[in-house]
């Protein structure tokens, strides 16, 4: 059944349904799985979430960047209904299945690079980021590992270990893994006159000094940061770290979990400056809503492991191969690259116009269909994360669907999927005008 294509409220929110919901997810579910909205979904397509009570809300946020070719794509549907008619599991390392083997083809074709590659499938974005922790470790035989400021890379003890901010991903789950390293990265609208190939000298002399090359496995980044607020660094911050980092025998790791699969106005976002890493990790937007996860790279690298030493009896799911193989055809197939792009003129333009007439808007960045405000104290960068919170909660109240994000959690964050209308764009925004004026 297609979704009218509207926003629509036909109650409060969150509506009477909705709130019965809440209370058995309240006596049901841990308080520490917290929830954005509280309204239930009920059904989801193009830019609508329909929830429970029948409202028709504007989703700007993709399951965190999840749905790239939307929530109910006909291709993901047809595919995955397809293999659920043949078999639902039987463990890629117990009897395999074509399916995994056609989405590591297709990874190593169409990711940044044109070396032999090879291809492992995970479930989730963590679990690929520490195994290619894993993989650069026997590799180089070496055991540190940098990351950067504001990185946000998961939820494991590994992942923890190497995610910037506390609350609340951190906070109270320590001691964390050892032999991670944080090093400054480029945050233009907070580095003055600093530019890419400055910050990047900054960073490496940091690294010599503290680390050393020589005990160094890999350098983790995210091409454009993600829950530490979209931060897209300088240009020729990440050429210079991947040259740094072949010069010196360091697995160059592009984590490109949120920016990856047309995201960003590329496939993928390490693309943009011409960077090939030695491995990417992939997964979000890989599999149109399924969960599935991959690490593609130099061959010579991911043949390292040995037999047996990377896998996972959910690893590469049949169901979650048959919805990537179908989401990357939709990508390719419906241009979703080129309409990520003017997304991002929409959104930009919008924003901008916003920002000349609200001085509290401190910097609107991004790239593609993954923009965002960083909101600030006017006539300062102190940044206001009450000003984010009850702006997304206004816009919440009117049927759109908006996150924050950021260290100081003071970014609202534009992830809608790549097939949402401009009249939906518009009307979204709209709403968002009317939340900046209404809250002071």
């Amino acid at each position: 059944m297609s979704i009218e294509q509207q926003r629509r409220l036909v109650t409060d929110l969150p509506g009477p349904r909705s709130l019965d919901l809440m209370s058995r997810k309240t006596a049901a579910v841990p308080d520490g799985v917290g929830t954005t909205m509280p309204v239930f979904a009920a059904r989801a397509g193009g830019g609508i979430v329909v929830d429970v009570d029948g409202n028709h809300l504007i989703d700007l946020g993709s399951g965190i960047a999840v749905t790239s070719v939307g929530a109910s794509a006909p291709r993901v549907q047809a595919a995955v209904a397809a293999q659920l008619e043949a078999f639902t599991h039987t463990c890629f390392m117990v009897t395999p299945y074509d399916g995994y083997v056609a989405v590591a083809e297709t990874l190593n074709r169409i990711t940044p690079g044109d070396h032999e590659k090879r291809t492992v499938l995970f479930n989730s974005g963590a679990e690929a980021v520490e195994n290619a922790v894993k993989i650069a470790r026997v590799h180089t035989g070496r055991d540190a590992v940098v990351v950067f400021d504001h990185a946000y890379h998961g939820r494991t003890n590994l992942t923890m270990a190497m995610t910037a901010k506390s609350k609340p991903y951190k906070h109270g789950f320590g001691p964390f893994a050892p032999e991670v390293y944080r090093a400054a990265g480029s945050y233009p609208y907070r580095d003055g006159n600093l530019d890419g190939a400055a910050a990047a000298a900054r960073a490496i002399d940091q690294i010599d000094k503290q680390i050393g090359a020589e005990n160094l496995a890999a350098l983790v980044i995210e091409p454009i940061q993600g829950e530490g607020g979209f931060i897209e660094p300088a240009p020729g911050f990440l050429p210079a770290l991947a040259a740094w980092c072949r010069a010196s025998g360091v697995v160059f790791v592009a984590d490109e979990v949120q920016t990856g699969f047309a995201r960003t106005g590329d496939l993928f976002a390490c693309g943009r400056e011409g960077v090939v890493p030695d491995l990417i990790v992939t997964a979000k937007g890989i599999a149109g809503g399924l969960p599935l996860s991959a690490v593609t790279g130099r061959a010579e690298i991911m043949q390292a492991p040995h037999v047996g030493g990377l896998g996972g009896t959910y690893g590469g799911n049949p169901l979650a191969c048959a919805a990537a193989l179908a989401a990357i055809e939709t990508i390719e197939a419906d241009g979703l690259a080129e309409r990520a792009r003017k997304i991002e003129g929409l959104l930009v333009e919008r924003l901008s116009r916003l920002r000349d007439r609200d001085d509290r808007i401190g910097d609107v960045r991004g790239r593609g269909a993954m923009i965002a405000v960083e909101l600030v104290r006017p006539g300062s960068t102190e940044p206001d994360p009450r000003l984010a919170r009850d702006v997304a909660r206004a816009a919440h109240q009117q049927g759109v669907i908006v996150l924050t994000c950021g260290t100081y959690g003071n970014v609202l964050r534009f992830l809608p999927p790549l097939t949402i209308s401009d009249e939906l764009l518009h009307d979204a925004f709209d709403v968002l005008d009317a939340a900046f004026e209404a809250v002071r």
